[in-house]
């Protein structure tokens, strides 16, 4: 008997070709992109949850309250760490971690490590990173002691053992002596470094003294609680534990910090802080399409299936003659439905195998390494695969296995309007979800392109930037790079646009003419930066070498920092007081504001200064002619001037642009998977099209005679299709707009949801539906009705 099912089930899928073909393949498709998008979500979700103690590791941030504003460093004070285990017990270890683009050279060897980092002994006792070499207790406990990834490792040393090797660290050469192996850092790990360095090294011979600065913000210090011990708890002792060590200085200061602690295991995707580059909704966004593709996917198989179920009531009339009982039928055709889910299933697995790298590539980041390394994934969809057969079959099992054999065998079957109902509920459920996507995707684009177009305030074309490292010889660098050919201008500077800045303590005059406290962004930069990136002035003059004292006297402010002081104008700025690192001087200029970060942030009270010994990079003006050719030039004078770095530039449009790279692949995803979901729902309404121009075979060709044209024909084919595609639009309009109004309040500044997205979105799904039934509508309108009136 089970063999004659199975013969059964292949000689239906064979007989019927193409809606078989349109069936498997759509649910193929679908059940792909669910599998590819829970891969990526699934990875997402998992950051730093490897490490074996990620339950009880928490990552310490600040809040700093000043009477200016609130700020949110990424980090607490230098001295927090060092000083908590004196009065907190629950606190069993803790670790600072303290990013570095350090130089590492070994003999002709030389690499500027950009990832590089330094941490306190107890690093490798709280994270899961193990050490292939070396003892995690005590590899970072003494100063210059280095551990490295396998990867720098080979990099350095190639196949001879490192441990016990030596490497010249920073630009004055200093040895580091390797005290560890580990291996190369998971890619989901906010942690990731090659090189990790004992903190040590900073703290007792770099820095001295830096252990107990508490108005030092900014260092990323996590810490591993004893067992048991409850962190809103400890969070309430954190005011004590600040006014016991620094409360004197706080109210001098009038800084007041309030201490947080965020679970290790959120950070990435729930955390505010700098350093956390995950996006919650996003995982949100791509959850949902998922589920929203496979729906489609088992609405198109829910609907051929049962469509063409009334096709098959004769075949049960003899089957019911002939002996068969109703439970025999009911196995039958939802054994056949799973048979061809089954099916799917197979040729999901080999197509997304396929595919994955393609996918790794797109996500920008390698989110798994083979489908079959996630075998919960696949039982899970291999469940959803058994599910959707079942369903799909219920209705033929238990609907036409219950019809009287007399009755169909007579010919007065006929499909029900239940039947039909259902199958219009789920194609306006499709294209409603299609809808949704399409207007998603519109608003993903613009939202990309309002932030490629916006007017950053600075012009980044044409401005290549060299990494100096803040060596020596780096204004000497900058005097022979300012008299090549093809050079209009150079400047020097601390930070550039989308890079790093300081936080700065400032005491600067405001409206009431009190030096008012505000912890303010702060940019080195020499005479020509203002000009060099054409920053527009607000009020005053830019930095001039005309005026002695602005090397060191002078301060230039943003607007958005004139606002915090009260001021109603930029002029009004103009001269008033300010002390800042030790500095005292006057305010020169108002500098209009400029996106200095993404659109994601707001714009920020800044503050620039003129400090020699702070420069690190040389911004350069080139011709856009043979940039090549000023390329090898810069690098010839590099070469000549510091030898012992490498030579390291970018261009300034290309980095600043980087930061949207998250964004765009985003974009990217989104595009592709709403393209994937519409090419689904317009394979069922295919084969919807397709079956229910065949049941009207006979009508089309009796119309024909009595002289109907083929517009008339898919006319009357299209329109039934087309009011429940306008119905859907009028679903979709509202979700989407509420969903990605959501999304957009992630970015500071955001595109319109104009009312056009909605109509050009109607409109396109309106004619991606159209074309779809009007393929086959055009194929019924143009047949033989001769051939038409003979069909049985």
């Amino acid at each position: 008997m089970l063999k004659n099912y199975f013969k059964i089930a292949f000689r239906n899928l064979w007989r019927h070709r193409v809606f078989s073909f349109i069936n498997i393949m759509g649910l193929t498709v679908g059940m792909t992109a669910c599998l590819l998008i829970f891969l990526y979500v699934r990875f997402e979700l998992s950051y730093d949850k490897f490490h074996p103690r990620a339950d009880r590791i928490y990552r310490m941030v600040a809040d700093l309250r000043t009477p200016s504003e609130t700020v949110y460093p990424s980090g607490p004070a230098w001295a927090v760490g060092p000083h908590l285990q004196y009065d907190l017990p629950e606190v069993e270890a803790f670790t600072r971690v303290n990013y570095d683009n350090l130089l590492v050279r070994k003999g002709d060897i030389k690499f500027n490590e950009d990832d590089a980092i330094w941490a306190d002994s107890a690093f490798f006792n709280i994270f899961g990173f193990p050490l292939l070499k070396g003892d995690p207790h005590t590899a970072l406990s003494q100063p210059f002691s280095i551990v490295l990834s396998e990867t720098a490792a080979k990099k350095y040393f190639g196949k001879e053992d490192p441990m016990g090797k030596t490497l010249l660290i920073t630009g004055e050469g200093k040895p580091a002596i390797v005290t560890g192996v580990m291996k190369d850092m998971p890619e989901n790990t906010l942690i990731k470094s090659d090189l990790v360095l004992s903190m040590n090294t900073i703290t007792r011979v770099f820095e001295k003294g830096i252990d107990d600065e508490w108005g030092n913000y900014g260092a990323l210090t996590y810490v591993l609680l004893k067992h048991g011990s409850n962190a809103q708890a400890l969070q309430k002792k954190f005011p004590a534990f600040l006014d016991k060590w620094n409360g004197t200085e706080m109210k001098k200061m009038q800084m007041f910090p309030t201490l947080l602690l965020e679970p290790l295991k959120d950070v990435y995707l729930k955390s505010t802080r700098d350093g956390s580059k995950g996006n919650m909704m996003n995982v949100y966004v791509f959850s949902i399409i998922a589920i929203f593709i496979l729906v489609i996917a088992c609405i198109n198989f829910i609907n051929l299936t049962t469509a063409r179920a009334s096709e098959r009531a004769k075949e049960v009339g003899i089957r019911k003659v002939a002996g068969a009982v109703r439970g025999q039928l009911a196995r039958q055709f939802i054994g056949e439905s799973v048979i061809i889910c089954l099916i799917s299933f197979l040729l999901t697995l080999g197509l997304s195998s396929l595919l994955l790298s393609s996918f790794n590539e797109l996500a920008g980041k390698i989110i798994s390494t083979g489908i079959f390394s996630n075998i919960g994934l696949l039982f899970l969809l291999l469940g959803i695969a058994l599910l959707i057969g079942l369903l799909a079959g219920i209705y033929p099992a238990f609907i036409l296995s219950s019809f009287k054999p007399i009755m169909v065998l007579k010919g007065r079957f006929a499909t029900g309007a239940k039947g039909s109902i259902l199958r219009k509920s789920l194609v306006i459920t499709q294209f409603a979800i299609s809808t949704a996507l399409i207007i998603g995707t519109i608003i993903v684009y613009r939202q990309m392109q309002f932030m490629r177009s916006r007017d950053l305030g600075f012009k980044k074309d044409q401005v290549l930037v060299v990494d100096t490292n803040g060596d020596n010889n780096t204004q000497t660098f900058q005097k022979l790079v300012a008299n090549l050919p093809n050079v209009k201008a150079t400047t020097l500077s601390g930070s550039v646009p989308g890079s790093g800045h300081q936080g700065a303590y400032s005491e600067v005059e405001n409206v009431k003419g009190d030096l008012q406290i505000a912890n303010l962004d702060l940019y080195f930069v020499d005479f020509d930066y203002i000009p060099l990136y054409d920053i527009k002035m607000a009020a005053g003059r830019p930095f001039d070498r005309a005026y002695k004292t602005d090397s060191s006297k002078a301060m230039v402010l943003n607007e958005a920092a004139v606002k915090i002081l009260g001021y109603h104008s930029p002029q009004d700025a103009i001269g008033k007081r300010f002390k800042q690192w030790g500095r005292e001087g006057q305010i020169i200029g108002v500098i209009k504001d400029f996106h200095y970060h993404s659109l994601q942030s707001p714009i920020k009270p800044l503050t620039m200064r003129i400090e020699f010994n702070r420069f690190g990079l040389l911004s350069v003006k080139v011709n856009p002619t043979n940039t090549q050719a000023t390329i090898a030039a810069i690098e010839k004078e590099f070469k000549t001037v510091i030898p012992n770095r490498p030579f390291s530039y970018y261009f300034m449009d290309e980095f600043f642009d980087r930061q949207y790279r998250s964004e765009e692949r985003f974009g990217r995803l989104f595009l592709d998977f709403a393209v994937l979901a519409i090419f689904i729902s317009c394979l069922g309404l295919l084969g919807l099209a397709s079956y229910s121009t065949m049941q009207r075979t006979r009508e089309i060709g009796i119309r024909k005679v009595m002289g109907a044209s083929v517009s008339n024909i898919i006319n009357l084919l299209s329109k039934e299709f087309l009011k429940l595609v306008i119905i859907s639009f009028f679903i979709a309009a509202p979700i989407a707009w509420y969903l990605m109004n959501k999304w957009l309040l992630d970015f500071a500044y955001r595109t319109v949801i104009s009312w056009w997205v909605f109509a050009g979105a109607g409109i396109l799904a309106v004619l991606i539906a159209l074309i779809t039934i009007s393929i086959q509508a055009l194929k019924a309108a143009m047949a033989n009705p001769v051939k038409s009136l003979r069909t049985e």
